[in-house]
């Protein structure tokens, strides 16, 4: 092989290896956001079922839902 087909396949080469390392600090990154996207949403339900049963247990909660009596 000529010098500079072995240059060419040699720099193909170092790409590849700085792509494969590119692609998987990605795929990690890609990853922990999963994870935490998931725990950020059963947080937010658990806080959307603290707010509904703190609502419920408010007295006079039901009375403000009604027109008031001059309707």
């Amino acid at each position: 092989m000529s010098d500079e087909l072995v240059n060419r396949m040699d720099e193909l080469e170092t790409r590849l290896a700085f792509q494969d390392d590119t692609i998987q600090a990605l795929n990690d990154v890609v990853s922990r956001q999963e994870l935490e996207l998931e725990r950020l949403q059963r947080a937010l339900e658990l806080l959307a079922r603290r707010q509904a049963d703190l609502a419920a247990s408010m007295p006079g909660e039901a009375e403000d839902d009604q027109p008031p009596p001059h309707y």
